[in-house]
This record gives C-alpha cells, structure tokens and sequence, in this order.
C-alpha cells in the first residue's frame, strides 16, 4: 500500500483521484459535477493525495492551504464503496496529519459529513460551529492544531 502525492494536474495520480471523486460525490451522492471540481485554481494549487494498494487507487483526499501556508482546509475525502471497511480513511488522514507536521502548519480544517465526523474526531480534531449544509448534504465544521504525537 502506498499513497501518492500530486500537484499536478496533469498527471496519473491527479485523473485517479479525479475518477474516484466523480464515482462517490457525483455518482454515488448526487453532487453536480461543477460543484465537485468547480474552481480549476483550486484544483491545480491544491496538494492531492491518492491511496493505492496493489497499484489500484482506493481512496483521495484533496489539501488546500491557505496563502500564508499555515492552514489548510482538508477536501474532498472520498474512498471507493468496495474499498470501504478496511482502513484507508484513516490511512489517508494519517498521511495528512504526517504532512501538516512535515510542512509546519498551525491548522487543518474541514467539513466533515455527518456520517463522517466520528472518524475525524479519532484523530483529534474538534467540531466548531453549527451543522450546515454543503451541496445537499448536512456538514460540521472540524479543526485540528495540535500536531504533536497524540
């Protein structure tokens, strides 16, 4: 198992993690193509990570900083329906949490699914604010800024 690391938004790891979003958001939840992809200046300053494990990518998560590059916003956290249950959410945000130390950021921030936010508060990050909701779907938001070893 491996996880890949791309800002390019010409390359393989890009159109996998591309294919996967469009197969869970689009395809599987219902969100509008133009609302998963949207803003093609996001999509190329962002980081993407994809998750491959015997070569065949299973899971993405896309990571957005902000213009001083001490926060950034967790996107876009999608895992194949047949790669489900076996650890690959919690590999990715592992690999995540590696690169925040690595990069010295002060702050990862996302907004977790409902469904989701169980995960995300496994590996400390804490709700703030209200549920809202984001293309169709209910949200909270979620922060972490404590990265040392937990």
């Amino acid at each position: 198992m491996e996880i890949r690391v791309t800002r390019d938004t010409m390359s393989d790891i890009y159109f996998d993690a591309l294919r996967i979003r469009n197969q869970v958001f689009v395809k599987e939840q219902g969100v509008p193509y133009e609302l998963e992809v949207g803003n093609a200046l996001e999509e190329a300053s962002a980081v993407h990570f994809v998750l491959y494990d015997e070569g065949v990518a299973k899971g993405t998560v896309r990571l957005l900083t902000d213009l001083d590059e001490k926060t950034a916003l967790v996107q876009r956290m999608a895992i194949l329906k047949e790669a489900r249950g076996y650890g690959y959410a919690a590999i990715l945000i592992d690999r995540l949490i590696e690169f925040a130390k690595e990069t010295k950021l002060n702050k990862l921030e996302l907004h977790a699914q409902l469904s989701a936010r169980g995960l995300y508060s496994k590996f400390h990050f804490n709700e703030v604010g209200q549920i809202f909701e984001e293309a169709g779907i209910q949200h909270i938001q979620m922060e972490r800024t404590d990265f040392s070893d937990q």
